[in-house]
């Protein structure tokens, strides 16, 4: 999409500009090696996207813009910590290079940078924004603490789910759009229904990645074929293969998933119960179902069609991935 390779590049041009010079370069280094390996950049993009919609500053945006970026990049520096991950982007990650306490302190100094891009904001929009931005960062981290939690806990709720993945994954695409929309000047109204078009488009993007996990195709896909059930992650597959399973398959899916293991046959037989019970199509039937919500948001907000078509399209390259 054209539209994205631009904000792409625009994002690109602002984290070269904002490159961190600071000393000690034992800290900062770190935090522009992040930074610099990519990815989408998706959030940041969201903030840019939303301000354009509202006819907002496109300079006034880049900021804010960025200390989206900057968080996002500060929970994954700490994510591959907690995960104890040797790589991130195919790339080592910040603490297999540099230990564990220099990946904690450029972490926290990525978060404290961001909040600083939000400076130049007049006072009664800083404090809109940084309300949002705090909130935010305040969920990611119940979130994550519930995705830790239902590691050890036996009964996980379809409920319990969709709560954790809005906090972690959901929120903080509503609240790149809702702060776009904010710098903007967009009306409350509008503002609320962008941050509920992205939340309910991350929820889906969320299952997506849950479905892709066992059926979607590896190599295009780039991660380890069901690493989930490997480690045991109670994700919307495994809830709705219990709801959906006889008495013996559930007792099968207890079985397995009380056991941390590589086993392939761990594999083979609770991928067999995911498809006797027919949940890659009730996931892909919640997919759609979360996109129409978000659709429905988008459709309520008071700008030219013309200008939600770029919403449209992202939202059809997020939830079309290969499968």
């Amino acid at each position: 999409m054209q539209f994205l390779d631009e904000y792409q590049e625009i994002v690109a041009n602002a984290i070269e500009k904002y490159r961190f010079k600071d000393k000690p370069a034992e800290l900062y280094d770190p935090m522009n090696y992040i930074i610099s390996h990519g990815g989408k950049r998706l959030r940041p993009i969201m903030v840019l996207m939303a301000s354009d919609m509202f006819g907002g500053d496109q300079k006034k945006a880049i900021k804010p813009a960025l200390a989206i970026e900057f968080f996002h990049n500060f929970t994954l520096i700490h994510d591959d910590i907690m995960d104890e991950a040797p790589l991130r982007r195919n790339k080592p990650t910040i603490h297999t290079l540099h230990g564990i306490n220099v990946g904690i302190l450029s972490g926290d100094a990525l978060l404290i940078k961001a909040y600083k891009f939000f400076e130049d904001l007049e006072p009664e929009l800083f404090k809109a924004c940084v309300r949002v931005f705090t909130h935010t960062g305040l969920l990611l981290c119940e979130g994550q603490q519930y995705d830790i939690n239902f590691e050890t806990l036996e009964n996980v709720t379809y409920d319990d789910y969709i709560r954790m993945i809005t906090y972690k994954t959901g929120v903080l695409s509503a609240s790149s759009f809702e702060i776009g929309a904010l710098i903007a000047g967009a009306p409350f109204k509008d503002a609320k229904a962008i941050f509920n078009f992205g939340k309910h488009i991350g929820i889906a993007f969320q299952i997506m990645d849950d479905y892709l996990d066992v059926f979607g195709n590896q190599e295009q896909f780039g991660k380890k074929h069901a690493g989930d059930i490997y480690e045991n992650k109670k994700t919307v597959l495994y809830l709705l293969a219990r709801k959906h399973a006889s008495d013996e398959e559930r007792k099968e899916l207890d079985y397995w998933y009380s056991k941390k293991t590589d086993n392939v046959d761990k594999i083979y037989s609770v991928e067999k119960i995911f498809r006797l019970t027919k949940v890659d199509e009730k996931a892909l039937h919640l997919i759609q179902k979360h996109n129409e919500i978000a659709q429905d948001y988008l459709r309520k907000i008071n700008v030219p069609d013309e200008k939600k078509k770029p919403f449209i399209e992202l939202a059809n390259y997020l939830l079309r991935r290969e499968s």
